[in-house]
């Protein structure tokens, strides 16, 4: 989880730039086929709910934008660790295919 919170906190996401911006490319693409939606959730003091869509014209901040996403990637990414965690043959496969990674790189 702390992986993809940094990864998204620091990814490009510049205010109102639509297009390639890899943070609504993952919402787009990602998200919303899973979901069907993706809701910002700010303050009421902030607006209250937002969607992505508000992005363009600068009504949703990149911060409050990449906090949403992190929740909803980490949120898709829980049953695949938890998979990995509770299935011993899926976490065998996964640390012999890491070491095969790692041992290419050494190479």
């Amino acid at each position: 989880m702390a992986e993809v919170n940094v990864k998204i906190k620091e990814a490009y996401c510049p205010p109102k730039l639509v297009e390639g911006n890899p943070c609504l490319e993952y919402i787009k693409y990602i998200i919303i086929p899973g979901y069907n939606k993706f809701v910002v959730e700010c303050s009421e003091a902030n607006g209250g709910e937002k969607t992505y869509k508000s992005y363009r014209d600068g009504n949703l901040h990149p911060g409050d934008l990449k906090s949403s996403l992190s929740k909803a990637i980490n949120k898709i990414l829980l049953s695949v660790r938890d998979h990995f965690n509770n299935n011993a043959d899926a976490n065998d496969l996964l640390k012999r295919a890491c070491e095969g990674i790692i041992n290419s790189y050494c190479a």
